[in-house]
């Protein structure tokens, strides 16, 4: 069949290259297009077109380069004879994705494909409309080279102070046709002068290897036990998080995320930077474990509870998956060009982010063993990756991904794990729980008021710990610090004193120091002496010094306190906040209920909101073989229905000599062939009154939804709205 355009090309080929087309280009059947002609104009359009241009390596995309660079048709020799005999491959993989199509009289370019790349490839200016006799290049003057060596590798562009007396150099090249003016102050290289400077071919460099990956050679033993213990402490920090944020709630902000004050509270709280707590909030998030509830708390959901029945291994898979596919940056939070952006908050999504995290590790997976060095490895990014949408952010969004695969346990010292792999793989991860430290049943309490747990707590007495201890320190070992403020929690989730005294008695395996025993004695005899309730709140103690000594404390001015009788003293603020400020001050209130019960108990806050996990903004994913063949059916259908349409409509218009009438699809096309091949067209257009006339233009080019072009009728360029264009046809 004779091949005038992209959609005859598609027409032309086989199952077999359409279900090449579409693996690489997943977007093109994603819905399906109903026939051949809605594929093309999908497959030309600009943002299916830098899609598929991401996919490309560099030498990939010089090869494309110099294809853009030559006239239409162009022929593989002629894109050999400027690149590398190399690039016969790399044109047969472009063929094969739909970035150049073979036509009868040579190779083409779909439509718009040059807009994508940008109007000057490879740094070269447009095509001389003069002849040129390049032989003279040779004898130019000093200045006129002094001009051509700052233009030949481009920009091609450059200014002068007056086209009309530019200096001896420019003047030359004018003459010559070296140069071309573009207005007054400015003068661009034709293409065949650069290209006759640069020895014949396009570009300085072709990078037709990848790059070897240089680093340091890691023992497999050693980045496994490693990777073991980043993934034994991902897990307790998740964990940690979850079990502070249903102690203490965090605040949501107005705009969404959490605040800078609570980020800070909670990395304190992980003994970590605020960038990893960031990062471990969101692992959290993405498995929807945390939920926002309609007062703006960011406490754990239900989830959590199922969470923590799971072994180690579904628990940190769990986590693990949901990273490796999300649009979510967390580095971004804390970065310094990014000030407003917040942990949990709206504006972390990046469109190309799962893609660089994905290509991060298949490179780690490509080099296993192997820690990078961070040049080297941006250097075989590059390689893989030269042109991202978002490319600046490309290296950092790497770093990012190297730094959370190390976190998470993927990597271990730089170079990835056995665990990674499998994950990667989807192989089964069994082997986490078979070599994750075996849990420990005892600490060993010390006189300083401490206790050390000599490895991983079993999670009933690792629970128990953190409500009535901090951490003091992690490693190997955890140091738990008893402070007055961790017994009187522990005292406010429901235990007693005698409770306390008993578990540490029976879980440690050195005997309780008296020290501690008097802190536990001595914070349980003061614990609930002084009650709080809500007025707003209202203060009560039988002990009447207590009451006179807190309306006489400086530091409790700010509850603006009210003396109401002996032992009872009222405030404006609510219960909660006035029992912050008290304990903030060194007091230690109970929480009372209506009836005059001292409010003590297990607190396991769950958001009662269900969690709402954040979409993925990103890449269409690849369909699987039968669903891709089942398109190809579909296409073929809608195809043959089309056509059996189209020349119905044919028929009906050659006999009743009707107005030209095409589907919107196939109106799409011929627009595009004829701008481009600056022809002139009959079309039928709609008035704002509902009539058809018929016109005859040169169109021009498309923008915003309409056709731009010169009406024979007026000899003036209009703009005629694509909506209202019921057909097009030659003339």
């Amino acid at each position: 069949m004779e091949m005038r355009s992209f959609s005859d090309y598609l027409r032309s080929v086989d199952d077999a290259a359409l279900l090449d087309l579409f693996t690489a280009r997943p977007d093109l059947v994603t819905p399906v297009p109903p026939d051949i002609a809605s594929l093309a104009v999908r497959a030309c359009s600009a943002p299916s077109l830098a899609r598929a241009i991401d996919s490309l390596n560099q030498w990939q995309f010089q090869v494309l380069e110099a294809a853009a660079s030559l006239n239409e048709p162009f022929l593989e020799k002629s894109v050999v004879t400027l690149t590398d005999k190399e690039a016969k491959t790399v044109l047969e993989h472009l063929v094969k994705i739909g970035l150049v199509y073979p036509s009868e009289d040579g190779m083409r370019l779909p439509t718009q494909l040059r807009d994508v790349i940008g109007i000057e490839p490879a740094g070269l200016g447009p095509a001389s409309m003069a002849k040129l006799k390049l032989s003279d290049l040779e004898d130019a003057p000093a200045d006129a080279k002094k001009v051509l060596d700052r233009l030949v590798w481009g920009p091609p562009r450059g200014s002068v102070g007056d086209i009309k007396n530019p200096g001896p150099g420019v003047t030359w090249l004018l003459d010559k046709k070296f140069l071309v003016p573009l207005d007054q102050r400015t003068v661009i290289l034709p293409r065949e002068v650069a290209i006759a400077l640069r020895g014949g071919k396009i570009h300085k460099e072709r990078f037709i290897k990848q790059p070897a990956l240089s680093g340091a050679k890691r023992d497999e033993r050693q980045i496994n036990l490693a990777a073991i213990a980043n993934v034994s402490t991902v897990l307790r920090w998740v964990e940690e998080l979850l079990n502070f944020w249903a102690d203490e709630p965090a605040d949501a902000l107005r705009a969404g995320g959490l605040g800078v004050r609570d980020l800070k509270i909670i990395s304190t709280h992980l003994g970590v930077d605020e960038s990893c707590t960031a990062f471990v909030a969101e692992l959290a998030y993405l498995a929807s474990l945390i939920s926002i509830d309609a007062d703006d708390r960011i406490m754990p959901s239900n989830k959590f509870d199922i969470w923590l029945m799971h072994t180690p291994a579904d628990r940190w898979q769990m986590l693990a998956s949901q990273w490796l596919i999300t649009s979510r940056v967390s580095g971004l939070v804390g970065r310094v060009e990014a000030k407003n952006v917040a942990a949990l908050g709206p504006e972390l999504d990046r469109v190309n982010a799962a893609r660089v995290r994905a290509l991060t590790l298949e490179l780690l997976g490509e080099n296993q063993g192997i820690a990078p060095d961070w040049n080297s490895f941006k250097e075989v990014l590059s390689w893989r990756a030269p042109v991202r949408r978002n490319s600046s952010l490309q290296d950092e969004l790497a770093e990012w991904t190297l730094r959370e695969a190390e976190w998470l346990g993927i990597t271990g010292q730089g170079a990835l794990s056995k665990f990674g792999a499998q994950f990667l793989a989807g192989d089964d991860l069994s082997s986490i729980n078979e070599d994750l430290p075996k849990t420990v049943d005892h600490i060993l309490i010390q006189s300083d008021n401490t206790a050390i747990a000599p490895g991983p707590l079993e999670h009933e007495i690792s629970q128990a710990l953190a409500m009535m201890a901090e951490i003091e320190s992690r490693g190997g070992a955890t140091v738990y610090r008893f402070t007055e403020s961790t017994i009187r929690r522990a005292l406010d989730h429901g235990k007693t004193g005698d409770e306390i005294k008993t578990f540490l008695i029976k879980t440690s395996k050195t005997p309780m120091p008296q020290p501690l025993e008097y802190l536990i004695a001595d914070v349980a005899k003061k614990h609930g002496k002084l009650r709080v309730g809500n007025t707003s709140s209202f203060i009560r103690c039988e002990d009447t010094a207590l009451i006179s000594q807190i309306m006489n404390d400086k530091k409790l001015e700010i509850l603006a306190l009210r003396r109401i009788a002996p032992e009872v003293v009222i405030c404006d603020m609510d219960a909660t906040d006035a029992m912050r400020v008290l304990r903030e001050c060194g007091y230690l209130p109970a929480g009372e209920s209506a009836n005059g019960m001292i409010l003590t108990g297990p607190k396991t806050n769950r958001a009662l909101t269900k969690p709402r996990p954040p979409r993925v903004i990103g890449e269409v994913e690849i369909p699987d073989a039968e669903s891709l063949k089942t398109a190809i059916r579909a296409l073929r259908t809608g195809e043959k229905s089309t056509y059996r349409q189209t020349r119905l409509r044919q028929v009906a218009s050659e006999a009743l000599g009707q107005l030209p009438r095409t589907t919107a699809n196939v109106t799409m096309d011929i627009l595009n062939q004829f701008i481009f091949d600056e022809k002139t067209l009959s079309i039928g257009y709609a008035d704002n009154n509902g009539g058809v006339t018929h016109r005859i233009i040169d169109p021009i080019r498309i923008s915003a939804g309409a056709l731009i072009a010169r009406d024979h009728a007026t000899g003036e360029v209009q703009s005629f709205r694509i909506p209202r264009i019921t057909g097009v046809a030659p003339l």
